[in-house]
């Protein structure tokens, strides 16, 4: 496909989460919860470093329907598996116990139970229009449509601002992957053609206007399809650099390097790999709050260039792009693109590229042929205008 896919209509993985809940379980669910992928429009490794970011809900979605089983067991059966997970209080009572894709579902209930809620024996269906791997946040998507429908199930007393950290605690604690509070609070708490300006810090966000549809413009979701390369190990790696620098520098985090004062910090480091980390993030800030003042004033054309500025710092400065990201952005903005970057974690996953809505076709067209000239296996695209989400 050259062109980029549009999501189907918003009943179709909804459909099918009841379609596979009636299969599996044999009557319908009692109901169904959704949570949104997310892209992030700028601001990347900055969120463990007490940093800003800037992400977006996307128009696909995971779909959770379920319905109260008796007992505290809970059996769980997603599209993506041929077989279900089954697990009881015992299993959940300390992270490790359960693996597989069926940890972020107990880690969910692991946290819940741990901060005290009553959490009910459920039976779930997953279905999903998130791709797996590909940055776009499917995990955090999961954990925030289970732990909405086990509340809800459970009658549990959580309000949507608490709900972000609970969340990242499952896949943090339980599950054992080590990341910051922003893809969580993204797919929680992003609101329609807006943009969720999260303070990873204090947790307190503004919702900035990011209507694309009415300025013409839309945003290009390349999935890469570039495999993972070491990405869980270099996260790690990459966090725990930016550990030792604010560790050396006499700081809580790097988020408290002003951009006026980095210089000064770098001098202060005497390993160049470290320095180089350290102005990633906090050149990274900076760009995420020019960005934000843009598009306050109603000038989304005019973030393109940090976008891409963005891009060449991830690339240069915390060396976690691969050859297919790299050719999405060269391509996209030779095509025309305002703006383009990585989005995610790194070393695979997506690019987004800020375009004329009326070029999106053109762009994805480009991005195609230079992904054939590299013997790359052939991208995926989605469109998103921002102004819709599940």
């Amino acid at each position: 496909m050259t062109g980029p896919a549009r999501p189907g209509p918003a009943g179709d993985v909804a459909a099918r989460a009841d379609a596979g809940f009636l299969h599996r379980y044999g009557e319908p669910p009692a109901g169904r919860w959704a949570a949104p992928g997310r892209a992030n429009l700028i601001g990347e490794h900055t969120d463990y470093n007490d940093g800003f970011v800037l992400p977006f809900a996307l128009p696909l979605r995971t779909v959770v329907a379920a319905a109260p089983q008796d007992g505290l067991r809970w059996t769980v059966w997603s599209e993506l598996s041929d077989s279900p997970v089954e697990f009881g209080a015992d299993e959940v009572a300390a992270p490790g116990r359960v693996s597989g894709w069926g940890a972020y579902v107990a880690g969910v209930v692991w946290a819940l139970r741990d901060a005290g809620h009553d959490v009910p024996g459920a039976r779930l269906a997953i279905a999903s229009d998130v791709p797996v791997g590909s940055g776009l946040s499917s995990s955090a998507a999961l954990e925030a449509a289970v732990l909405a429908a086990l509340v809800d199930l459970g009658g549990v007393d959580l309000p949507a601002e608490r709900r972000p950290r609970l969340a990242q605690r499952a896949e943090n604690a339980y599950v054992g992957v080590p990341t910051g509070i922003m893809d969580q609070s993204a797919v929680i708490r992003c609101r329609p053609s807006h943009a969720l300006f999260l303070d990873c810090r204090t947790e307190s966000v503004e919702h900035i206007p990011f209507d694309l549809a009415a300025a013409g413009l839309a945003v290009l979701v390349v999935d890469s399809r570039a495999p993972h390369r070491h990405a869980g190990g270099e996260y790690a790696s990459r966090r725990a650099s930016c550990d030792q620098a604010a560790k050396l520098l006499g700081l809580a985090a790097l988020r408290d390097v002003p951009a006026a004062g980095l210089d000064e910090a770098l001098a202060l480091l005497h390993d160049d790999e470290t320095r180089r980390r350290v102005r990633h993030v906090v050149t990274e800030n900076q760009r995420v709050l020019d960005t934000v003042e843009l598009l306050r004033a109603g000038r989304i054309r005019d973030i393109g260039p940090l976008l891409t500025a963005s891009h060449a710092s991830m690339r240069d400065d915390f060396e976690i792009t691969v050859p297919e990201i790299d050719t999405a952005v060269e391509a996209a903005l030779a095509a025309g693109a305002y703006g383009a970057r990585m989005t995610g974690g790194g070393f695979g996953g997506c690019v987004l590229a800020l375009v004329d809505a009326d070029r999106a076709d053109a762009a994805s067209a480009t991005v195609t042929t230079a992904y054939a000239a590299h013997n790359f296996p052939a991208p995926n695209f989605h469109l998103s205008t921002a102004n819709t989400h599940p």
